[in-house]
């Protein structure tokens, strides 16, 4: 199995952080991975991106061109990567900040208001952990518990606060995923 991923916003969204999150916990899981973010200026409002792939065997090329799994956190992440979906793929979507939405028919689709959950849980700072928890929800490509240690070895610490709801976000994203 290799799963090819496309996570894109604005940046401070968090899109980075999505493909960062999912490899490591792939890569805790035994999985192969790559993972080859794509920024600069948009590190200050433009979109920025990262392709990740999770695979049971080697990868040969960190490219993704045509990803099973496009997190798109903004509309312009559409529009730029909206086309290029694998046939039967997932997008999950930002309805926050993605007006147009997509006309695709021939993939799997999950919207939420991602925003204005994160708000309701007390943190915008949580929006690309929903996103995680879509995709943990929907496709089964990392465990829970493995994200889960690896979030609190990074933040218990650091930020107890963020970590409780950061968790709390991927349980979310996992209940909106399994819909």
């Amino acid at each position: 199995m290799k799963t090819e991923i496309i996570s894109s916003g604005f940046g401070g969204q968090g899109a980075l952080t999505v493909g960062k999150f999912i490899a490591k916990a792939a890569m805790a899981e035994g999985m192969h991975v790559s993972w080859l973010p794509a920024y600069g200026p948009e590190m200050r409002g433009g979109t920025a991106n990262v392709s990740a792939i999770v695979s049971e065997t080697a990868i040969a090329s960190p490219i993704v061109s045509s990803p099973d799994i496009l997190v798109a956190l903004n509309q312009p992440s559409i529009d730029k990567f909206g086309a290029d979906v694998k046939e039967g793929g997932l997008m999950i979507i930002n309805s926050d900040m993605c007006p147009d939405g997509t006309t695709r028919t021939d993939i799997e689709i999950i919207e939420a208001p991602m925003n204005l959950i994160a708000k309701e849980m007390g943190s915008d700072k949580v929006l690309n952990m929903i996103a995680i928890g879509m995709i943990i929800g929907r496709k089964n490509l990392i465990k829970f518990e493995t994200i889960e240690a690896d979030l609190t070895a990074f933040l218990a610490k650091k930020n107890p606060a963020l970590l409780e709801a950061n968790i709390k976000a991927i349980k979310k994203g996992i209940e909106l995923g399994k819909k």
